[in-house]
């Protein structure tokens, strides 16, 4: 077989071309520390890493979002803290105003108090984030939740939902409590609270109510003393049943539960004992019939009386709302530790998914380096024969 000129240079082109190629591929790999630069290099790889580098980006978008959460709860358990500060203060100065020493004038005092009180936890249910957005709304966050109605009464216009955050693959966080949870709840087991009627006239007081009995058939129960007063003869019924005779400083069983009465009444007068999320939650309505109770001046024993059960009221609603507040900011709490789980096994997570994509397109620079230099010996030794063959010629020898 002849082997032709041409067919000597063309096949010594090509070795040189493709030996350029290679090299060119090598140093290239080299420039920019990728193995797999584009995907014909390493189809499979290439494959692979893209799913591994969706996986980074989904890692790091939860990431983000565990940060805006955190800077949510962060904010609200810090909120949480001066509401608990400031049910401390308020529960203080009721046990101080129900000394009876005190004057008109020192409970006018603390009503002044109770009143900044009262206005600083109202700012605080109100509070907004950095984007203008009140942390207690729920959805309804573009307008503050609590408002001051046609009665002058703060109340809830806010809904009960939450926002929620995805935080992780498998986790979707609330990351918002709202406003009637915090503010106009009781925590589970709160027990019981006893008020007195707003038109009793005569001086029954009461001390309680206390459990005597948990598993009782009745407890749970609310129960309406309403007092009769015919003369001499002094009744009251529970929830409308037979009248029963009373006397000051005695114990009534209420089935699972017990109050202790002093005073005497005045026929009509009223005594309601219930199951704490019955008798009225809104801590802001418990606060306002304490400072108008500390406004109004003691005049007549029925007054004392009036005053002393309000307070008695008061210090029970007082302590069930502070332990709901409480409640509520362990759990705002515990969700921040479980941030910090999820960001450990992110950043964990996040290192596996690095060192996977590395090691499918990533360099190994030993070895590239000793291509590279393989490459470039080829290329002069397709580029000497080349020069050799180029200068083969039969009229060289005649």
């Amino acid at each position: 077989m002849r082997v032709s000129t041409v067919t000597m240079f063309e096949q010594s082109v090509s070795a040189m071309n493709h030996q350029q190629s290679e090299f060119l591929r090598v140093g290239q790999q080299l420039a920019t520390g990728k193995r797999v630069i584009n995907p014909s290099d390493d189809p499979r790889a290439a494959s692979q890493a893209l799913a591994v580098s969706q996986s980074i980006a989904a890692n790091q978008q939860y990431m983000d979002t565990r940060i805006t959460a955190r800077n949510t709860l962060s904010q609200t358990a810090s909120v949480l803290g001066s509401v608990t500060d400031a049910l401390t203060s308020a529960r203080t100065l009721i046990v101080q105003a129900a000394n009876d020493t005190l004057s008109d004038a020192d409970r006018q005092s603390l009503a002044s108090e109770l009143t900044g009180i009262y206005e600083t936890m109202l700012g605080l249910a109100n509070t907004t984030d950095g984007n203008g957005n009140y942390l207690f709304g729920g959805y309804q966050n573009s307008s503050p939740p609590f408002v001051v109605n046609a009665a002058g009464e703060v109340e809830y216009v806010g809904d009960e939902n939450v926002q929620e955050l995805q935080v992780d693959a498998t986790r979707r966080m609330p990351v918002q409590v709202n406003g009637d949870s915090v503010f106009n709840s009781v925590p589970g087991g709160a027990g019981y609270v006893a008020e007195a009627g707003d038109g009793n006239t005569g001086t029954v007081t009461f001390t309680g109510p206390s459990v005597t009995n948990p598993a009782h058939d009745n407890y749970g129960d609310y129960f309406a003393l309403a007092f009769q007063v015919d003369g001499d003869d002094v009744t009251y019924t529970v929830n409308g049943g037979d009248p029963v005779p009373y006397e000051a400083g005695q114990q009534i069983d209420l089935g699972g539960l017990s109050i202790t009465l002093d005073g005497v009444p005045e026929d009509g007068d009223t005594l309601a004992v219930g199951p704490a999320e019955q008798m009225g939650t809104n801590v802001f309505t418990t606060l306002e019939k304490a400072i108008t109770a500390l406004e109004t001046p003691i005049e007549t024993p029925a007054d004392q009386a009036a005053f002393t059960n309000t307070m008695n009221t008061t210090l029970r609603k007082l302590d069930n709302a502070l332990d709901n507040v409480l409640t509520v900011q362990a759990s705002v709490g515990a969700k921040l530790n479980e941030l910090d789980v999820l960001d450990s096994v992110g950043s964990t997570r996040m290192i596996h998914y690095e060192q996977t994509r590395s090691d499918l397109i990533d360099l190994d620079y030993n070895q590239a380096i000793s291509e590279y230099v393989m490459r470039q010996v080829g290329l002069q030794a397709a580029q000497q024969t080349f020069v050799a063959i180029q200068g083969l010629s039969l009229f060289n020898y005649m």
